[in-house]
């Protein structure tokens, strides 16, 4: 029997050659994006599931309670690690710092620069399962003196694992290291990244690992098994007051302590540490798409399923009459669905594998194919089991229900409530698409909106060089001169932070006010104003002609005024006092115009500029003109230096890519996949029109004879889907709105969500569906009227 209705089903396949097709391609292009997504998914939720104690390690994460909030920071000073490891005795066996950083390895007469180096204390093998192709994971960060390599960096330097085992290499020109161990490439699902590991004990004297308010490493702890989280965690306020409490009390600041799960590290927002993070509203708006484009193809499967009732009606008749009971019946249509679902899946994976290169392109992350071979193999089955019994069961259960008597006459018609079903159905699809259509055309104007908004300073043209190295700081701070001499240079200038970069919030003691104040911090060069072409609103810039500005003076911004209660007039002649610095009280001497220092999410906070020789990156502004002219010169210049390390920039004016980076791929990815669940709403359109041109061919051909236009005829057979369209631009708008309008929220800089907007989108909807639905109106239109009477 089962053999019997796998021979039906394929001959009504292929007898029916266009239906087929029609939902062959629609399923197949609804389970390759579900697929797509899939993978997407699983390759988000596998980030750290490789190491074995993953359960019982957290990341230390110091809280900083601001203005009524908290603000969640990954960088702790070096002597957190052993305090903690200390108080808590039992309860929290390991803790491990880490730092990221870069260096120049000098190995046998060649240096590169290495952008992943991590420093880290002796059991950062042990507690992380990085496994080590050479060396012990217990001794090989033990000496001062040694260093790991992963493999494609000892195959770098040394042609091979076996060749740079036991070797020496020398880091930043002076620090001989022995090569100790050899570790695996570092997979891509891990938070951590670095190509090489060095003992944290090398910088055992830095401020930052000596002095509890500096703060840059990382510190994970690992829980002992009798530990609980709960326990500890309410045991940090104590320790905190404990090492902090009088440095609290003296600057100023409130701070505590939490522990983030290993696993929630990645999708932690906010946590301003440099490394891989994902979103979980991004996987939950992929999730929310993968859903409803699922939708629209099975929505396309159950209306030609059931409209095709009227070809089999007369199939369905006879087999009744022969002994076929409707259970037989419902299990044969419902094979037949389950079949095509089958035939979709095989074809999604074929064009999963041909748009899987430009997926990953897109994403900006690699995706293998073949490390999910078991979860995409049981995510297909559950398609085939779920899509193909829900997307068959209500045409099976429809046909099944045909009286035979009335089949066999030809006189069956589809009642009432079917039509009205599939009716809603067309509308549940184009509402669908109307909804991502409407989403990736806000998206798109929001990020057009961030992209040309004035921000309150000149970043074109301007290269930004990132102060790492001694290279660096010595040819900015040494060769200034030589550059501004340059034709090509307009402006110099050396900051502690660039626009949309990292802005340092500290406390300060302010005239008139009894309660110390938080304010972001720009440390800069005198040059600082005109290189970024703020303007002055009040007082004057920083200059070099008054001995004192170098020590007691400083700028703040209109909104840092604004807080403390002054005009900009007033704030001439004040003075601020940073408790983190020294005890030199600065007069505020000019008021800048607000600038955009922030991302767009944010609103513009409180600055304040100090000069100071805290300097972390320059920026070099060039003339007009020529551009490549322009870093030709600098770059020439530089290397007279003759330097050990290599010269980076970036311009300036490409900030908004990675600021919005993910915005960007959002907008790109909800384009592609608004397109797709369009496409197949418009096939389902193109099948049910078919039908409908089909259906009606004999009235069409009276109407003709009759005097009927072309027009005419096409009118009458496109109104009714045409209705239908506008039911579902009624439908989706509202919700639309809704949706766009909680994204935008997250952006302190916003569109407004116009009226012409979804007046666009709807009037796009009804051209696509109206060029769908004419394709058919019109040929049945031109038929010869003649023929058609005559086959009736």
């Amino acid at each position: 029997m089962v053999r019997n209705y796998l021979k039906i089903a394929w001959r009504n396949l292929i007898q029916n050659k266009v239906f087929s097709l029609i939902n062959l391609l629609g399923l197949s292009i609804g389970i390759a994006s579900c697929l797509l997504i899939f993978l997407f998914i699983m390759n988000e939720y596998s980030v750290d599931q490789f190491h074995r104690n993953r359960a019982s390690i957290y990341r230390v994460m110091r809280n900083i309670d601001e203005e009524g909030k908290s603000i969640s920071v990954a960088y702790l000073s070096g002597p957190y690690g052993p305090a903690l490891l200390n108080d808590f005795k039992g309860q929290i066996s390991r803790a491990v710092r880490v730092r990221q950083t870069n260096a120049l390895v000098t190995s046998q007469n060649k240096s590169f620069y290495e952008r992943k180096a991590i420093d880290a204390d002796p059991d950062f093998f042990q507690l992380f399962s990085f496994p080590l192709l050479r060396g012990d994971a217990a001794t090989a960060l033990t000496n001062p003196g040694s260093v790991v390599l992963t493999e494609s960096t000892a195959r770098k330097y040394f042609g091979s694992i076996d060749k740079a085992f036991g070797q020496l290499v020398k880091l930043d020109k002076n620090l001989p290291l022995k090569v100790t161990g050899i570790a695996q490439d570092v997979p891509t699902s891990s938070h951590l990244s670095f190509d090489l590991v060095v003992p944290l004990a090398n910088y055992k004297a830095d401020p930052y690992m000596t002095q509890w308010i500096n703060n840059a490493v990382f510190t994970y702890v690992q829980l002992a098994p009798s530990a609980s989280l709960a326990q500890v965690e309410r045991s940090l306020p104590g320790f905190m007051q404990k090492y902090m409490g009088p440095v609290m009390k003296q600057f100023g600041f409130r701070f505590s302590l939490s522990l983030t799960p290993l696993d929630d590290i990645y999708f932690e927002q906010g946590a301003f540490d440099n490394l891989k993070h994902g979103d979980k509203k991004v996987v939950y708006l992929f999730l929310s798409i993968a859903a409803l484009i699922l939708l629209v193809a099975c929505i396309n499967f159950m209306n030609l399923s059931t409209v095709r009732a009227m070809e089999r009606s007369r199939e369905i008749g006879v087999r009744k009459v022969l002994g076929a009971v409707k259970q037989h019946l419902v299990w044969q249509f419902i094979g037949e669905s389950v079949l095509l679902t089958t035939l979709s899946c095989g074809l999604a994976v074929g064009l999963v594998a041909l748009a899987l290169p430009a997926y990953v392109q897109l994403l900006g992350q690699p995706i293998q194919l073949t490390a999910y071979a078991l979860p995409i193999t049981l995510f297909l089955i559950g398609i085939i089991v779920v899509t193909g019994f829900l997307a068959g069961s209500y045409p099976a259960f429809v046909l099944a229900a045909f009286s035979p008597i009335q089949a066999l006459k030809g006189k069956l018609r589809l009642g009432r409530g079917s039509t009205s079903f599939r009716q809603v159905l067309v509308v549940i699809q184009f509402s669908i698409s109307i909804v991502l259509m409407l989403g990736m055309a806000i998206v798109t104007r929001q990020l057009h909106y961030l992209k040309h908004k004035e921000l309150g300073y000149n970043s074109a043209q301007t290269m930004v060089i990132p102060i790492e190295n001694e290279d660096i700081y010595n040819f900015l701070t040494q060769r200034k001169g030589d550059l501004l001499g340059q034709s090509q240079v307009s402006n110099v200038s050396l900051m502690s932070g660039e626009p949309g970069g990292y802005f340092d919030a500290q406390m300060f003691d302010v005239e008139g006010h009894d309660e110390r104040w938080r304010g972001r911090t720009e440390f800069v060069d005198f040059d600082y104003v005109k290189t970024l072409n703020l303007k002055i609103i009040a007082g004057r810039d920083l200059s070099p002609a008054f001995a004192t500005d170098s020590t007691q003076a400083l700028l703040l911004n209109r909104t840092a005024a604004a807080k403390l209660g002054w005009t900009p007039q007033q704030a001439i002649g004040k003075w601020l006092k940073n408790t983190l610095r020294d005890s030199t009280r600065q007069t505020v001497i000019g008021v800048v115009e607000d600038f955009n220092f922030l991302s767009l999410r944010e609103h513009i906070e409180p600055l304040v500029i100090e000069p100071s020789d805290d300097q972390r990156v320059g920026l070099v502004r060039l003339k007009p003109g020529d551009v490549q002219a322009g870093v030709e010169a600098v770059t020439a210049l530089y290397a007279k230096t003759k330097p050990a390390y290599p010269f980076d920039y970036r311009f300036l004016d490409e900030q908004f890519d990675q600021t919005y980076q993910a915005d960007l791929r959002q907008q790109t990815i909800l384009g592609v996949f608004a397109g797709l669940a369009i496409f197949i709403a418009c096939l389902g359109l193109f099948g049910l029109a078919s039908f409908l041109a089909r259906q009606r061919t004999k009235e069409i051909g009276v109407r003709k004879v009759l005097g009927a236009s072309v027009v005419s005829v096409v009118a009458l057979l496109s109104k009714d889907f045409l209705k239908l369209v506008l039911v579902a631009i009624v439908v989706a708008s509202p919700l639309a709105y809704y949706g766009m309008n909680r994204w935008l929220q997250s952006f302190a800089y916003r569109v407004e969500v116009s009226w012409w907007i979804f007046a666009l989108a709807g009037l796009v909807a009804v051209l696509i569906a109206l060029l769908t639905i004419s394709v058919q109106s019109i040929r049945a239109a031109l038929a010869n009227p003649v023929k058609s009477l005559r086959s009736e």
